[in-house]
């Protein structure tokens, strides 16, 4: 099988995503009073209107409206004040009543749009890019100075509620086939949940990734959702086909269904790429179907033909009547945007002089993102000169703890922006290594100290006496006199050879930049 990038320079991908978020932070179902809890114990959380008894009559949920809103306004959509419930008919166990409530053509929120600014590694997926001068235009794609920006067109966002939740037991890895027999647990079905449908104007498995991660930090923003794809209450499908290069004319697609990871949504469609690809050349004929990811064997896999929307027969809900948005509520809605992350990202580099790549990483976690604001309130005057070790501890140490600890708050961790602040001024300062600065805030989470007693306890501090120092470099170059003429010789290599001898003399607390510096206007006289 070729590679992606071979695929690509005579392929062009058209991928679509259908993006499914549950709106966890509600207190109950979009057309009942069951309260919503993840992980509850199985079936303890149902009604005769979440069951679909006889004679249960649904009333919607007026808080989940106004999240579909938000979303809707967040991503550039249209908002539609006359829309309507539909049922869509399906016979599948894990909706008891055989149905699922859902709008029609017409949603909520249509026609919206995001942005995504492509560069790097990732801008490297689309071919061709480099072809076009800054500014220019092709397709939906405009170069930039380090990239190119994807204009990418969102259909619709419509609002429905969720299924129950089925489990397969004897099968492999807890799928149906092969399984003895399978369990149903009813405490989802009727969960809030919006789905976002974009155009088919994604071209890379890259682009589809950062969507999604973008789409994600502005429902963190909103306060909409936790967007925990582990737990479910974010996932997306996709749909991908392919076209030769120069045709306008769309391929068969196949649609990868319910990705819960970043990385299964890159590498599904990077393999449904090649698949299709090598099909297509041998002659042969891609089927519309639906296709599971399994990030194991690193493949797709047939999970049934594609059912149609007249296989879905489906028809205004007689139980619900359509909904009138009035222009009062779709302000008081938009009165509650907060700042989006695009909108964060740019002030952060306004004010502290940040870069974009930087600013971007810090806005993907509301949390982290919160973090740094404390710590440069904290910072006062010294705010500019801190803000990117600080951006870098917050992207990298911070970041890598908190995805350990999932269950760890930041506000609730011994790390404070105090402390956070502190530990940067000893980096800054050169007290410490940046090999030490890990130990020392390791040891702040697992000791709740200060990060200046650490270093002092530990007697981590760095010398930095460029006396001392000159005094252990002599020595050092005296000792090896040998290596002295080797390195003079050529083998420049050497130097790390001395750096370490330096550094095991002072017993780990020599300053590494001077005594490099140092060996270096020796070594080289």
């Amino acid at each position: 099988m070729k590679t992606m990038e071979q695929v690509l320079k005579d392929w062009e991908a058209v991928i679509g995503l259908e993006v499914h978020c549950e709106l966890t932070k509600l207190e109950t179902k979009m057309f009942c009073g069951c309260k919503l809890e993840f992980g509850a114990e199985p079936n303890t959380h149902t009604c005769p209107v979440c069951l679909g008894l006889p004679g249960a009559l649904p009333v919607p949920n007026r808080a989940a409206i106004e999240n579909i809103v938000l979303a809707g306004l967040a991503t550039n959509c249209e908002i539609e004040k006359h829309t309507m419930f539909y049922r869509k008919g399906y016979m599948y166990p894990d909706m008891a009543k055989n149905f699922q409530t859902t709008q029609g053509p017409k949603a909520f929120c249509m026609r919206g749009h995001l942005d995504l600014s492509m560069d790097g590694r990732g801008a490297d997926e689309r071919l061709f890019w480099k072809d076009l001068d800054q500014g220019e235009v092709s397709e939906n794609m405009t170069r930039t100075a380090d990239g190119y920006v994807a204009h990418v067109g969102i259909t619709r966002i419509h609002m429905e509620e969720d299924a129950g939740k089925m489990v397969h037991i004897g099968g492999e890895e807890g799928r149906i086939a092969g399984a003895t027999h399978s369990l149903v647990d009813y405490n989802r079905a009727g969960t809030p949940l919006i789905e976002l449908v974009t155009e088919p104007d994604l071209r890379t498995p890259e682009e589809a990734r950062q969507f999604m991660q973008k789409l994600r930090s502005i429902f963190l923003a909103l306060g909409i959702s936790d967007c925990s794809m582990e737990e479910g209450s974010l996932r997306a499908d996709g749909n991908i086909s392919l076209r030769r290069r120069g045709t306008t004319k769309f391929g068969t697609k196949t649609e990868l269904k319910n990705i819960n990871s970043f990385k299964s949504l890159h590498d599904g469609l990077a393999y449904e790429i090649c698949r299709q690809a090598e099909v297509l050349e041998e002659g042969g004929v891609i089927y519309q179907e639906t296709r599971h990811w399994d990030p194991a064997k690193k493949r797709t896999i047939v999970m049934r033909v594609k059912e149609t929307a007249d296989d879905y027969r489906m028809f205004p809900d007689p139980d619900l009547a359509p909904y009138d948005l009035t222009d009062e509520f779709i302000e008081s809605v938009r009165a509650k945007l907060p700042e989006l992350p695009d909108q964060k990202a740019a002030r952060f580099a306004t004010d502290f002089g940040l870069s974009a790549y930087d600013s971007q990483h810090l806005v993907d976690n509301p949390d982290i993102a919160t973090f740094f604001e404390e710590c440069m309130a904290c910072a006062k005057g010294d705010a500019a000169k801190l803000a990117k070790p600080l951006a870098n501890l917050a992207i990298n140490d911070i970041a890598a703890y908190l995805n350990a600890n999932p269950e760890t708050a930041l506000a609730d961790c011994a790390l404070t922006p105090v402390r956070a602040l502190e530990l940067v001024r000893l980096l800054a300062e050169e007290a410490i290594s940046s090999k030490q600065g890990k130990e020392v805030f390791q040891a702040v989470l697992e000791e709740d100290a200060d990060p200046a007693s650490i270093v002092e306890a530990r007697g981590m501090k760095q010398v930095s006496d460029t006396g001392a120092i000159e005094a252990v470099v002599d020595s050092v170059l005296a000792e090896f006199p040998d290596k002295v003429e080797q390195y003079r010789g050529g083998k420049k290599g050497l130097i790390g050879f001395f750096v370490g001898q330096c550094m095991k003399q002072m017993r780990g607390q020599g300053n590494p930049k001077l005594i490099n510096e140092m060996l270096s206007s020796k070594l080289d006289a």
